[in-house]
């Protein structure tokens, strides 16, 4: 617990760092191929595929340098990003920030226990409140690079905690946050908090 709360406070400490400048209606311009998985306005119809429609500009863009640069492997992108500049990255990281990200619904039965979850975390096994740094309503903390998680579809959001909890995705920084919190997630607990958040705004 004291090491997510270390991380968090050294987050929030760097919030000063510059922002991407990025040009929204330049990115615009720049999003047709990535519009075949996330949709034109980035709120993609495939549920294995993130919405990324109102996601934090700079929450995007690092994830967009992160894959350019082979620190988070997603198999569908590879290659796509390498003939991009970092204006490039940054523009289309803009458009995407600029766009409002739809909203799904939460399956009635694990409302509940997401909702726990969501709210209260475990305390005792040492995991923080999603709410911490992702906002009550889902909608993230983009000065600290924190994303928007409400609306987003559930089976992306399980995937992304089951490959955190299994070492599969590591991009979270030094503090491995997200690392700390997903490994006491069980396969139950990821279902109802993915399907909680899907449902969230």
């Amino acid at each position: 617990m004291n090491k997510i709360l270390v991380s968090l406070l050294l987050t929030l400490s760097i919030t000063g760092l510059a922002q991407a400048a990025g040009d929204a209606a330049a990115g615009q311009g720049k999003v047709v191929v990535c519009g075949a998985c996330h949709g034109a306005d980035g709120n993609s119809a495939a549920p294995n595929f993130p919405k990324l429609a109102g996601q934090g500009e700079r929450y995007l863009l690092k994830q967009l340098n992160d894959i350019k640069a082979g620190n988070r492997q997603v198999v569908e992108m590879t290659g796509l990003l390498n003939n991009l500049s970092d204006q490039d990255l940054a523009d289309i990281a803009a458009y995407y920030s600029s766009q409002s990200m739809s909203v799904g619904a939460a399956d009635p039965k694990l409302v509940a226990r997401g909702g726990e979850l969501f709210r209260g975390g475990k305390l005792n096994e040492g995991m923080p409140a999603c709410t911490g740094c992702h906002s009550p309503n889902g909608a993230g903390l983009d000065a600290a690079g924190f994303p928007q998680i409400g609306g987003q579809h559930a089976a992306y959001v399980a995937k992304q905690l089951t490959d955190f909890r299994e070492g599969n995705r590591t991009n979270d920084g030094d503090g491995m946050i997200m690392r700390s919190i997903a490994a006491k997630l069980s396969n139950k607990d990821i279902e109802a908090v993915s399907s909680f958040i899907q449902g969230l705004h």
